[in-house]
């Protein structure tokens, strides 16, 4: 018995460090600006505490407009406040990648690893998926007397001032879907909103008015009403549109060390294959949104079957939406809310 007791510790000794604690090499400070939900921000930063233990990992939260103001300024200053970045959509990584601001970090498996595209030179990735579609509330209308797909929902005149949507002006996950549906519809599908007198509101507000009866429809973010359903028992309900949905990845990315407020390049790699991972995923899932991994069975809570929605994607052209974003943004402006 001797023996093996001393033989284990032998063993034992002779095991590296990483082995006997997690990501302990890591150390230093990252700072993170993000638009995902905080209490998703939450349970992320109590399992990196416990990843990452000699890391200190400070998010910030701001909606994607509100993030894009904030990092103007700070570009003028010719440095960020910020280490990453987890935000909204892929066309602002665009602009960014082309400023020079990024870090690149290419994983090697990344092709096979997802399902959805991502900056072949590391300079960003996909990590969460959110799924734009429309939803209803049962209790007060029947899904037989509403609209079946985006382009109802904007030219269908029984609805007119009975729908809302959120603003791309400050939502970077609803600038995607304009820019997807203007893509598809023309500039006349916004004409169509501001004709239909479209409430253009925070998804919560939405929702509140989709109870009351206030909205008979509204375009909003799926993960919100899955929220609602599990966590408040609500039967508002999702209407999977008959010309596709809207998927918008969110994307993650690395600033340029020497851009950085911390130069810890070296640890926001680690953190970026951590959210690229089954125990990274695992959060993203239990965010109410879709996972980036190919074969990945596992859905939100109450949703759909991911590789389905991927078949009917509208699709989203993200060059278009970086390079034409005031574009797209004023015929918005001019046809929804100064037409009113």
């Amino acid at each position: 018995m001797k023996k093996l007791i001393t033989l284990l510790l032998c063993v034992l000794m002779l095991l590296p460090a990483a082995s006997l604690g997690a990501n302990e090499e890591i150390t230093g400070k990252v700072v993170i600006y993000t638009s995902m939900y905080q209490f998703v921000i939450d349970m992320m930063d109590e399992a990196m505490a416990k990843e990452f233990p000699n890391l200190d990992v400070e998010f910030f939260y701001g909606g994607t407009g509100s993030l894009q103001q904030k990092l103007a300024g700070e570009i003028e200053t010719g440095k960020l406040g910020c280490d990453m970045m987890l935000v909204a959509e892929p066309a602002y990584s665009l602009e960014l990648k082309e400023g020079g601001w990024l870090h690149p970090y290419v994983i090697e498996n990344a092709g096979e690893l997802l399902r959805f595209p991502y900056d072949e030179e590391g300079y960003w990735y996909p990590v969460r998926v959110c799924n734009m579609v429309l939803a209803y509330n049962p209790e007060l209308n029947s899904p037989e007397d509403l609209p079946k797909t985006f382009e109802e929902f904007a030219y269908d005149p029984e609805l007119k001032g009975l729908i809302s949507m959120g603003n791309p002006l400050t939502s970077g996950t609803t600038m995607a879907s304009v820019a997807a549906l203007s893509d598809l519809y023309g500039y006349e599908y916004f004409e169509a909103l501001g004709k239909n007198n479209v409430m253009v509101e925070s998804g919560s507000v939405a929702l509140t008015k989709l109870e009351t009866g206030e909205c008979k429809v509204i375009m909003v973010l799926e993960e919100s009403v899955l929220k609602k359903r599990k966590e408040e028992g609500s039967k508002l309900s999702v209407i999977y549109p008959k010309d596709g949905v809207i998927l918008i990845p969110s994307t993650v990315m690395t600033v340029a060390e020497d851009r950085s407020a911390n130069m810890n390049a070296a640890a926001c790699e680690v953190i970026t294959d951590w959210l690229l991972s089954e125990a990274g995923q695992k959060f993203v899932l239990e965010g109410y949104m879709h996972s980036v991994f190919k074969g990945n069975t596992e859905v939100p809570f109450d949703s759909v079957d991911t590789d389905g929605l991927i078949a009917s994607d509208i699709g989203v052209d993200w060059e278009r939406t970086y390079k034409q974003r005031t574009e797209i943004q004023n015929a918005f402006q001019q046809s929804v809310t100064i037409a009113k």
